[in-house]
């Protein structure tokens, strides 16, 4: 009945609101993991979010709703751009949903191009998915695409250090920078015809490493020491570590500053109160032991607020679990455009159209993520690791189809107990354990692994683990704490695996439905097919 009540007052909502159509601006930071100044009234203090400032996010979410429980698809940019796009699950993408060597299934139906022939005007400035060709597939191509003004705010620590160091001022060169993120706005505004409705998908890369060291600290002011007694307890709380995290922060805190331009030139032209804006991240923080490319929430919690204009009880909190598949659905929803049955997302509308806060869709109780391939180059013979997990509100199952593998990539030297040069370990990804970026903390962690102190937090980063994991998130919200094994829970992990296996098998995952051959080696294919509409997705 709640489920009921809740589609009825999208629905109302949209027939009152189909005369105007919607304009869509969806801004989308590559690697930006759940922080957020937002969020510390959600989780309390004592967090890394007392440490960053994110105004312009901030402003989304008391403006708008923000999500709690937001997560990706998959912990790796191109299955999750991939997901995101089709509104499918990663694994129903086909070579799509492989960073190297992807290849986009143009028969899949994706959200912006059924805008445009809906009648909107689309455009992008930056990453929309990831290598491939095209690169921006699923979007139509590079006649959508609009970066005339520069890129530069991409490697935005990098460019603005050097612009200091050519003798402009801090403010001077964060201000260089800043022009290109309106200026391509203005290109993109420039082809739109009279007041036709618009999508606009802001993608700057500047999250993703790599980034310069104290450029958090420079450029923002954050003090890495600030962050002692914060960081996830896997993480050494140690002052290189924390300069890493800070410089990670201070990237976060350059997109936002972007995002603030954007919404300040929508407003200038009198149309924020008709443009439904969106603002979330496509994974974990790179470089850190459990967190891209690992289904821990580390890894899979991402940032989310939406403003949608007319929405009832701004403010508010939602924390029913988010699968950012479920955007592409949403998006067709504000377009006023016909959900395709294949995608398994399912639009979050209801949900920001509801006057209700916390806990309100009793179907949003859980979220499926998984992984097969990030770098080929990772493991011998371009092998994945592939896993699944589902996420509750108590617990974190995750099953790992083949634990005989390296979960973060071969370790090479070290195996045999070398330390390859520090140099090597910052800037050379694949030198070892080549799913996780090359980084300060990398290499720091990797030099003292057979400290006393730090061989546990080693083996949880970079170790082999077993086929079934298991996390209690009131004890364990850092979920280092393995229980898979004890008796006591045994009943709850088998009803999480069943769960699992169930919605795997019902959404037609190869690695469940099939010998599990698909996702060993190229091409990489997942099956299309017309999901059942009876369960949640």
């Amino acid at each position: 009945m709640k489920s009921l009540v809740l589609r009825l007052c999208v629905l109302c909502f949209a027939v009152s609101a189909g005369a105007k159509p919607l304009n869509i601006l969806f801004a989308f930071a590559d690697d930006w993991g759940r922080y957020a100044s937002a969020y510390v009234d959600v989780d309390g203090s004592g967090t890394v979010n007392d440490h960053i400032r994110t105004p312009a996010f901030d402003r989304i979410a008391s403006e708008g709703v923000l999500f709690a429980n937001a997560h990706v698809t998959a912990p790796s940019c191109t299955p999750c751009r991939s997901s995101l796009l089709s509104g499918q699950y990663f694994y129903r993408t086909g070579q799509a949903a492989i960073l190297q060597g992807a290849v986009w299934n143009e028969n899949i139906p994706t959200f912006p191009l059924l805008l445009q022939k809906a009648g909107y005007h689309i455009g992008f400035t930056w990453k929309v998915w990831s290598p491939g060709t095209p690169r921006d597939a699923g979007f139509g191509g590079s006649a959508n695409a609009y970066a005339r003004a520069g890129s530069g705010f991409n490697g935005f620590s990098q460019n603005a250090m050097r612009l200091i160091g050519e003798g402009k001022s801090t403010e001077q060169a964060k201000a260089e920078l800043l022009k290109q993120v309106t200026g391509n706005f203005e290109q993109f505004l420039a082809k739109r015809e009279g007041r036709q409705p618009f999508l606009y998908w802001f993608g700057p890369t500047n999250v993703h490493r790599k980034w310069i060291a104290g450029s958090g600290k420079k450029l923002w002011g954050l003090d890495p020491d600030k962050l002692k007694g914060k960081l996830p307890a896997f993480l050494p709380d140690v002052h290189v570590v924390r300069e890493d995290f800070a410089d990670y922060l201070g990237e976060a805190m350059a997109f936002d500053t972007g995002l603030a331009l954007l919404i300040d030139k929508i407003e200038a032209m009198g149309e924020l109160d008709n443009t439904v804006i969106v603002v979330s991240g496509d994974h974990g923080a790179p470089g850190f032991p459990r967190g891209k490319c690992n289904l821990y929430d580390f890894g899979t919690a991402v940032p989310l607020a939406v403003r949608w204009p007319g929405a009832p009880k701004p403010g508010r909190v939602v924390r029913d679990f988010i699968n950012l598949m479920d955007l592409a659905p949403t998006f067709l929803e504000v377009g006023g455009v016909k959900v395709p049955e294949v995608m398994t997302g399912r639009s979050i509308a209801p949900l920001v159209q509801s006057e209700e806060s916390g806990w309100v869709d009793p179907l949003r109780s859980w979220v499926i993520t998984g992984r097969e391939r990030h770098v080929a180059a990772a493991r011998e013979g371009g092998l994945p690791y592939p896993q699944r997990a589902i996420r509750t509100k108590d617990h974190l199952y995750i099953h790992n189809f083949r634990p005989d593998r390296w979960p973060m990539g071969d370790p090479g030297p070290v195996a045999d107990g070398e330390v390859p040069s520090h140099g090597a370990l910052v800037n050379n990804t694949f030198v070892c354990f080549g799913d996780l970026d090359a980084s300060p903390t990398k290499a720091w962690q990797i030099a003292h692994r057979n400290d006393p102190d730090q061989k546990k937090n080693y083996m949880l980063g970079y170790g082999k683990r077993p086929q079934e994991e298991l996390y209690v998130m009131a004890d364990d919200p850092d979920q280092m704490n393995n229980r898979a094994d004890e008796e006591e829970l045994s009943t709850v992990k088998a009803q999480l695996r069943q769960q699992l296996m169930a919605e795997l098998r019902r959404t037609g995952d190869p690695r469940v439905t099939g010998d599990g051959m698909t996702f060993e080696r190229p091409p990489f294919t997942g099956t299309w097919k017309r999901p059942s509409r009876k369960s949640k997705k």
